[in-house]
């Protein structure tokens, strides 16, 4: 009787999170994402020629100068979009979980809501297969393992940004790069949007792009056999994947939403650990050492911390 006691407490303490699970909010505004299983998605490519280049690699190295989309446009299955939804090993390293963590976080869930659910802010990890398929179009040699990585570099890495019962939209950041005939291509970074149609299940619109900036790429141009090699920058006015109408994302009132610089400082702080410093204006950090009779320590960067266009 006394092993019967326990076990019924046992049983008990276990499933006590479950009881009143309607009220805790780590499941509350939880959605599934899913994709149909039949429909293809037609995908146009663009690579314009590159604008400029801070040593005109862009001029006398041909693979520069000619670097053009491989495909202008493709239908893609839309298995190959089903690497931008979550996956529990994807949201696992998003959440950085142990297994302990993990068995936690499943104890407090609804078990009739479990599946890849998530919410507004939750991050995942990109499956590497769909996404070189979809840079393939870009380029014929893709690459997520970045051949300059000083541990921050490396990553592909999805946000559900806003969602309403008809649109669910995701955001995602991405470092990729082309391995040229003699150097590689490395582009500030890939971002945009994956905006599904739920009841349809079906890609609504989809960008992937490099974004503006003075300098959006870098290159590495090999020399005598690869022994050695030159570096430049420079800025190409587009490289982009795209399908469907952007407007949907304009047009449409999200009932759970958050702003698109929120998401993009989740990404972004994923990825590189400067990004978790709480960083200040001059003019505030002026007036905080004055509060707090504390020095200023001035770091000075000839290039941007948050991207690979160094």
């Amino acid at each position: 009787m006394k092993k019967l006691g326990i076990g019924n407490l046992l049983i008990s303490v276990l499933f006590l999170p479950y009881w009143g699970f309607a009220a805790d909010t780590s499941t509350a505004n939880r959605i599934v994402l899913t994709l149909d299983n039949d429909s293809e998605v037609h995908v146009k490519g663009f690579i314009t020629p590159i604008a400029y280049t801070q040593s005109n690699f862009h001029v006398e190295w041909d693979s520069l100068a000619n670097l053009r989309v491989a495909e202008s446009e493709k239908q893609h299955p839309i298995t190959v979009f089903r690497a931008f939804l979550p996956t529990e090993s994807g949201l696992q390293r998003g959440r950085g979980e142990g297994f302990f963590q993990r068995l936690q976080r499943l104890l407090r869930e609804n078990p009739t809501s479990r599946g890849h659910s998530v919410s507004v802010g939750d991050l995942w990890e990109i499956e590497q297969d769909g996404l070189l398929k979809l840079l393939r179009q870009l380029h014929p040699s893709p690459h997520l393992d970045m051949h300059i990585n000083w541990g921050d570099s490396r990553g592909a890495w999805a946000c559900l940004r806003a969602y309403n019962t008809e649109f669910a939209d995701i955001v995602f950041r991405v470092h990729a790069e082309f391995r040229l005939t003699d150097g590689w291509f490395t582009p500030s970074q890939f971002t945009g949007h994956l905006v599904i149609n739920r009841p349809d299940e079906k890609v609504a619109f989809f960008q992937m792009y490099v974004p503006h900036g003075t300098l959006n790429f870098d290159v590495n141009r090999y020399h005598n056999d690869r022994s050695i090699f030159t570096t430049d920058a420079g800025f190409c006015p587009q490289i982009e994947l795209r399908a469907g109408t952007e407007t949907i994302i304009q047009d449409t009132q999200f009932s759970e939403a958050i702003p698109l610089s929120e998401a993009e400082r989740i990404l972004v702080r994923r990825f590189y650990k400067s990004q978790q410093i709480n960083w200040v204006p001059i003019d505030e950090a002026l007036k905080i050492a004055r509060a707090e009779q504390k020095p200023i320590h001035i770091v000075s960067t000839n290039g941007p911390l948050t991207d690979e266009a160094c």
